[in-house]
């Protein structure tokens, strides 16, 4: 999809079953891509995708509201991750292990809503006024976040 080009309305996507094999895939690597580990990222999706089938015959841009769920279900996912390792009082961990280079180290260690930013700009290739819709935000800001989270990589990554 390119940046711009509007959502598929219901008409493209007939059913729940055909949602699920379009758009599952992508979703996944989405929500890897937001929370780093591929098992919870299915999970999330797999949730969002019941949560979507129970609400099914009245959504009028299923593809939207998936990705939207998918972009909430992994910020809640985050938040509760965080509140478990702060009750467990356990040391903070390194790195995210997953054989990847320092960028994969770097978008680890941003916090939640640039990474999302960052990721529904440069992954999913949305418009500004797309993932302000999914963060609950202005375009603006949107604007603000990939432009303080692309400065703070550089600094990482270059040296």
């Amino acid at each position: 999809m390119s940046v711009g080009e509007p959502e598929a309305d219901r008409g493209s996507v007939d059913s729940l079953e055909g949602l699920y094999r379009v758009r599952y895939d992508s979703m996944v690597r989405l929500a890897v891509l937001l929370l780093g580990t591929e098992s919870t990222a299915e999970e999330v999706v797999q949730d969002c995708f019941i949560r979507l089938g129970r609400r099914w015959d009245r959504i009028e841009r299923p593809i939207a509201y998936l990705r939207a769920a998918v972009v909430n279900a992994c910020r809640s996912q985050r938040r509760r991750a965080a509140l478990e390792r702060a009750h467990a009082q356990k040391a903070p961990a390194k790195d995210v292990d997953l054989g990847a280079d320092e960028v994969w180290d770097a978008l680890a260690q941003l916090p939640y809503r640039q990474r999302a930013a960052l990721v529904l700009r440069f992954y999913e290739d949305l418009a500004e006024p797309d993932i302000a819709a999914s963060l609950g935000c202005r375009p603006a800001t949107v604007r603000s976040l990939v432009h303080r989270v692309l400065a703070r990589l550089r600094k990482v990554i270059e040296p």
